[in-house]
């Protein structure tokens, strides 16, 4: 997945439903007839059921594009700039329930491009772990949902001890004169 995401980067994956993945969504997911037993592959989702996804639009040029629905990507992600890198034409319908996923690093990623005879390479949603999200943002926002819950135990321990305390005094003495009676 160079250049968005190098051996050794952390990533944070967040649990969703097939119905919530688009297009440009970078996932983990596990194909272990492709791949082995288990292990977790992380590649870009170019289509999803019912898009018609096809390399390449001006090929062997700089302008060279995948094609989605007709409509050229745009794809400043890649590495190099390279669209396609196996120059092997494709032209695949993406049936429903199923992602067409490539790496960000097209010369040098197996992805739905090598397996066309397992539904034109397509991967089930089914075995889509998760959705990356921002890998340096996340850590932050758990840091500090965790900092926050354990000010609040603190706080929370403060108020029960000050509250037991008011509680464990004596009641004043009512001393009422005649005049009030």
């Amino acid at each position: 997945m160079k250049p968005t995401y190098t051996v050794g980067d952390r990533i944070v994956v967040e649990r969703v439903g097939g119905d919530e993945l688009r297009r440009g969504d970078v996932v983990l997911y596990t194909a272990p007839t492709r791949y082995g037993g288990g292990l977790g592959v992380v590649q870009r989702v170019i289509g999803v059921g019912r898009d018609r996804v096809v390399c390449c639009e001006d090929t062997g040029t700089a302008r060279e594009r995948i094609t989605v629905n007709g409509k050229p990507l745009r794809e400043s992600y890649v590495n190099h700039g390279v669209a396609d890198g196996l120059h092997r034409a494709y032209d695949v319908k993406v049936p429903d329930g199923r992602l067409f996923v490539l790496g960000d690093n097209r010369t040098n990623s197996r992805d739905s491009r090598l397996f066309p005879e397992d539904h034109g390479g397509t991967v089930p949603v089914g075995a889509v772990v998760g959705r990356v999200t921002d890998s340096s943002a996340m850590p932050l926002l758990l840091a500090g949902s965790t900092l926050l819950g354990v000010l609040l135990a603190v706080v929370g321990i403060v108020f029960g001890f000050a509250a037991r305390s008011v509680r464990r005094r004596p009641a004043a003495q009512l001393v009422l004169w005649p005049e009030h009676l």
